[in-house]
């Protein structure tokens, strides 16, 4: 049977339940923006670690973002506005002072999670999993072997090979890390050092991480446990890769963002420091290809760097929807 779908791949929609009510209205709300969706190459620059000073090989600074621009051009000169913000980060990263463990179901909240096969060994009296103690039951080897595996998991993240998340951008900087554990003098703004594990400095550390992800929403702080859903702000996907633990593929992104696309005759990604409110190195460019109804496809690339590109399909305008399935 045809029918006219309002849920088509070019309007979002939030109605929570539609499919479950017997009656009622349909849900069209349209939503007057665009969808871009992105692939980037494995060669796509990932920001540096927080705590390392200089970038590496193909990295940007860690205060910095990439902006996404329109660009529409005129008998004079081109225009060129900003479409949307994003960063690219190493799903783990160990030097972070908030690359904790978080939530209802984690055995010590506020811990650092570099520290989690330590402390999960001494709490089963297993602290190394080749040699166990004659006392230790199997059940206690299975957990202490389960932390160091975890450990492992999370070295293949952060390595060379790892992999690197689109996400949401922000200027936000977390308070300063602290020279000593939480103590009655310890500074109480200030975040404890990863190696300290006690339950105080969980506790600070974990009510400072907390504190600074409900003020900066968009704060990204990525996490081992579920690839997708980071401790704090918003992972749109994935650069294209393969994920290091399973060997499988990942990749592919996408960003909904106010302004409707359907008239621009390029896009550029720029890189830029925070804080900088002119656009910095261009780092790609492509003019867009109207392939089916209504959808552009834009093939970027870098002017020197051939294994450096994006592929882009920008469902340009969501609010006209005249697709019919």
């Amino acid at each position: 049977m045809m029918r006219d779908s309002h849920r088509s791949a070019r309007r979002v929609v939030a109605c929570v339940g539609l499919a479950l009510l017997a009656a009622g209205p349909a849900c069209n709300n349209a939503f007057d923006g665009a969808n871009v969706q992105f692939d980037f190459s494995g060669a796509m620059p990932v920001q540096a670690d927080i705590g390392q000073a200089t970038p590496g090989t193909g990295e940007i600074a860690a205060a910095s973002h990439f902006t996404l621009y329109a660009i529409q051009r005129g008998s004079a000169a081109d225009s060129m506005f900003a479409v949307t913000q994003f960063e690219i980060h190493h799903v783990v990263d160990l030097t972070s002072p908030c690359f904790i463990d978080a939530g209802a179901h984690v055995p010590h909240p506020g811990l650092h999670v570099s520290q989690y096969a330590t402390v999960i060994g001494a709490d089963v009296g297993v602290p190394d999993v080749a040699n166990p103690p004659a006392t230790a039951s199997e059940n206690d080897k299975i957990v202490a072997a389960t932390a160091d595996q975890r450990e492992l998991d999370v070295q293949l993240l952060a390595g060379a090979n790892g992999l690197h998340a689109v996400t949401s951008a922000s200027t936000a900087a977390y308070p300063p890390v602290a020279a000593t554990c939480a103590a009655a003098a310890a500074d109480p703004t200030q975040i404890p050092p990863p190696t300290c594990t006690d339950d105080a400095s969980n506790a600070q550390r974990l009510a400072l991480c907390q504190a600074a992800w409900t003020a900066n929403p968009d704060l990204w702080e990525g996490t081992d446990r579920i690839l997708t859903a980071p401790l704090a702000g918003t992972t749109h996907g994935f650069v294209d890769g393969t994920n290091p633990i399973t060997s499988s593929p990942v990749g592919g992104a996408q960003i909904f963002v106010d302004t409707v696309l359907e008239t621009a005759d390029a896009f550029a990604v720029y890189v830029e420091a925070d804080g900088d409110a002119t656009p910095g190195a261009r780092l790609l460019y492509g003019t867009p290809e109207l392939l089916t109804r209504g959808v552009l496809h834009v093939h970027m690339t870098n002017p020197t760097s051939p294994n450096l590109t994006a592929d882009v399909a920008i469902f340009a305008n969501l609010a006209d929807d005249n697709t019919h399935f």
